[in-house]
Order: C-alpha cells, then sequence, then structure tokens
C-alpha cells in the first residue's frame, strides 16, 4: 500500500497559522452568476473546519471561462457563506493583505493561472506562493491529475496536507478498486485513446463494462458498422482484445440525428448521413436489468450529446442507479451536470467532483498532486 499522506483534520494546533488552501473553483460563469456552485458548496466544510481551529485561511484557485479569466464573482458567491476579508487581485500585494489578517478570516487570491508560472510548474512562483503561508492544504482533487505549480511544487516546500474532501475521493474512489459484486462499471464521453487503459483495467475487476457515448461509436467502427457523421477517435485504435471481451456491453440502440429526421435505431442500421446522439430507451432498460442485481456502480461520463438536448439515455440511467439501491460512485462534470439538472444529486452514495482527475485515479490509483502530498 502507498503512505498515506497526512490530513489537515488530524492536525491539532492551528490557531493563528497562515494555511494556503487549494481549491477547485472552476465552475461556469453564466450571465455574471455562478450558474453551477457544486464544486463551491463541496469546499465549504472545509472552510468551515479551519475556521473552528482559527486558521488564517488564504484560499487560491484558477477558472477558465469564457465569459471571465477572474474569481471575483467565485469570491462574492462564497462570501454569502462564509465571509472574505480581502480579494487580492495582485500576488505581490498578497503578503501585505495576510499580514493583518485576525484568526478565522479569509483572503482569497486571484485566479492563479493568470501567472505562467502555474501551468509551467515554475519553482520561483511555487516559492512566492510558499512564502505567504506556513501550512498548505490541497483540496482540489479535481485538479491533482495536473503536473502545475500548485498542485505538486507548493507542497514540496512547506508542511502540507490532504484536505477533507480530496481524503474523501480517494477512499471512495478507491473502493472500486476491491469491489462487492455484481459491480457494474459505465463509462461514457468521449475521447477513447485516454479512457483505453480505463476500461482495460475495469474489463479485469467488473462483472460488466458498459461503454456509451461517443466512446461506443469507435466499438462499432471495430465491429465493422456505419457510424455515419457520429463522433469518434481521429487515429485507429486496435479494439478487437477488448470488443471480444464478454464482459464489455455497448448500446443496444441509439438515437440519431439526420437532415430528414431523428430516430431510435439498431447500431447496425445507422445511415451514411446520420449521427448518434444518445443511447435508447432498450439500451437503458437493459442497464436496469443489470442494475437489479448489482452491488456497486461506477459512473462517469454521460450517454449522449446532452448540451444539444439528447439526454434521456443519460437521465434513464440516472434513474435506473438510484431505484436500484445499489451502492455508487459518479463522477464527471457532464455526467454530474445531467444529474443535478434531473434532481437527483442527493441520491447517490459518492459523487466525484473530478472529470479527468477522476478517470486518471481510477486507471493508475494516484495522481501527480496525490503523490506529492505523499512525499512532503
Amino acid at each position: 500500500m502507498p503512505t498515506p499522506f497526512k490530513k489537515i483534520a488530524d492536525e491539532r494546533d492551528l490557531r493563528g497559522k497562515r494555511v494556503l488552501l487549494r481549491l477547485d473553483l472552476n465552475v461556469p460563469i453564466v450571465e455574471d452568476e455562478v450558474r453551477d456552485d457544486f464544486r463551491i458548496r463541496r469546499s465549504l466544510p472545509t472552510i468551515a473546519l479551519l475556521q473552528e481551529k482559527k486558521a488564517k485561511i488564504i484560499i487560491v484557485s484558477h477558472i477558465e471561462s469564457e465569459l471571465t479569466d477572474s474569481l471575483s464573482r467565485v469570491a462574492s458567491y462564497i462570501g454569502r457563506y462564509a465571509p472574505i476579508k480581502a480579494f487580492v487581485t495582485r500576488l505581490e500585494d498578497a503578503a501585505a493583505v495576510i499580514a493583518t489578517m485576525q484568526e478565522g478570516e479569509i483572503v482569497m487570491l486571484e485566479n492563479l493561472r493568470k501567472n505562467p508560472g502555474e501551468k509551467a510548474n515554475d519553482p520561483v512562483f511555487a516559492g512566492r506562493l510558499a512564502h505567504l503561508a506556513d501550512y498548505f492544504v490541497n483540496d482540489a482533487f479535481a485538479v491533482c491529475h495536473r503536473e502545475h505549480a500548485s498542485v505538486v511544487s507548493v507542497p514540496r516546500l512547506m508542511p502540507s496536507f490532504a484536505g477533507p474532501l480530496l481524503s474523501e475521493e480517494v477512499e471512495e474512489l478507491s473502493k472500486t478498486f476491491d469491489p462487492p459484486h455484481p459491480f457494474l462499471f459505465v463509462l461514457g464521453g468521449a475521447k477513447f485513446d485516454t479512457k483505453l487503459p480505463l476500461i482495460e483495467k475495469f474489463l479485469d475487476i467488473a462483472d460488466t463494462v458498459f461503454v456509451g457515448g461517443a466512446l461506443a461509436n469507435d466499438v462499432y467502427k471495430e465491429k465493422g458498422l456505419e457510424i455515419g457523421t457520429s463522433l469518434a477517435a481521429r487515429a485507429p485504435i486496435n479494439l478487437k482484445h477488448i470488443e471480444a471481451n464478454p464482459k464489455l456491453v455497448v448500446p443496444s440502440d441509439v438515437v440519431v440525428s439526420s437532415p430528414r429526421e431523428k430516430a431510435t435505431k439498431k447500431p447496425d442500421q445507422v445511415g451514411i448521413d446520420e449521427k448518434i446522439m444518445d443511447a435508447g430507451p432498450q439500451s437503458v432498460s437493459e442497464l436496469s436489468d443489470i442494475l437489479s442485481e448489482a452491488q456497486m456502480v461506477l459512473w462517469n461520463g454521460p450517454l449522449g450529446d446532452y448540451e444539444k438536448g439528447f439526454s434521456a439515455g443519460t437521465e434513464g440511467l440516472a434513474k435506473a442507479i438510484v431505484e436500484s439501491g445499489a451502492k455508487s460512485i459518479i463522477g464527471g462534470a457532464d455526467t454530474v451536470a445531467v444529474v443535478a439538472k434531473a434532481g437527483l444529486l442527493d441520491k447517490f452514495t459518492f459523487v466525484s467532483t473530478g472529470g479527468g482527475a477522476m478517470v486518471e485515479f481510477l486507471a493508475k490509483g494516484t495522481l501527480p498532486g496525490i503523490e506529492a502530498l505523499r512525499q512532503a
């Protein structure tokens, strides 16, 4: 077993200590407002914990939005639940502001990725961040697959700990490596080339691996079926070793769109000008049958292009999982968005904040940000 990381929840004496808290606050901003506060809400208990311990909290994060590259709106949103003393727009001004902090107060810094040193993992930039605090806490599981300065370099420069959310992510996702059976793994979305190692791994662990979304199109191609204008991997991928595995299941019916109509068809009926957009009702029904006996289900990635209105398959699967009573672990930004819109988010056993981080952790069992904490 890998060496466990230290947890900030176990640290007793934080009174008056300056804590650099790395959160994932990369949330969608629409019409000048926070549209989805899932990641913010998951971070609030950690802020409350540090306040209870009388720490001085310095929040750092990033945002990548088409509307803005500033965290100012997120800071205002957090301020509704935990008042923020100051939002610091320039890193060079941070030390002076932090010097005036009282126990339990919060200061939030501007988007880390405004500084090129963050993505470049610049040791000088990491040193500037570390100089601001006494302790570092990483509670941003969703960026732990990124080798960025605030994720992998800062922990090497100061006493560092995992936050409660990151600790919970690792604990819950690790349960899928030795799950109760029958165990169903559902993987949707796109990018087969990056998710192939995950499918290969869970074909050895799970009783059934259901591949949906654009990923299924590559399997159909491997079977020699026509996929029309459907999204698929650009470069050829050899899938013979998984296509022939009896544990691998793909949708038995699909919803297609064409200039003429929208229709539900069998995969071998897709026309040359049609685009596969979703899993059909029969596929969801078959998943429900599998779920009726499942003890655990792991799910990442939607079954259809929900942004274009094809969310029926994903919503149907979400309802089937909830109704099954199986232990359920889900994640991925698109998956969570559909489930949240359906009002089912609190019905799942565990909802991960990670997308790419969740996929990489499941495939490798660790992440660069986690290893940095373990080595701190």
